[in-house]
């Protein structure tokens, strides 16, 4: 699991994906154990990260199950025991995400 998390960290890095973090939710009553959020810069950006991602992951044996792609402000990507959030900066704000996330981590079942 940790080699997968840094394998998605380096390639958001490497696309200038900004200000990643990841939360560990492993046996919290969520539905991933881990959470990876990323900053894109612009929408296109947004797409750009994304797709680098399928491109570089699924040849590898990493499974996308389903992504949701409807809105370049917020894309998601459901990897089944990971999930990524892809957001502009000022979507990442305005859903606060993380906040959410820090309490759901340090909660216990």
């Amino acid at each position: 699991m940790s080699e997968r998390l840094q394998r998605i960290q380096t390639l958001l890095e490497d696309k200038k994906g900004e200000d990643i973090e990841i939360f560990d939710l492993s046996g919290k009553d969520y539905i991933v154990d881990k959470v990876v959020i990323v900053s894109a810069m612009i929408g296109r950006h947004s797409f750009a990260l994304l797709d680098y991602l399928k491109t570089e992951l699924k040849p590898q044996g990493e499974i996308f199950y389903a992504t949701e792609e409807e809105s370049e402000d917020w894309l998601i990507a459901d990897l089944g025991d990971i999930m990524i959030h892809i957001f502009t900066p000022n979507h990442r704000k305005k859903f606060n995400l993380e906040e959410f996330l820090k309490s759901k981590a340090t909660n216990s079942l």
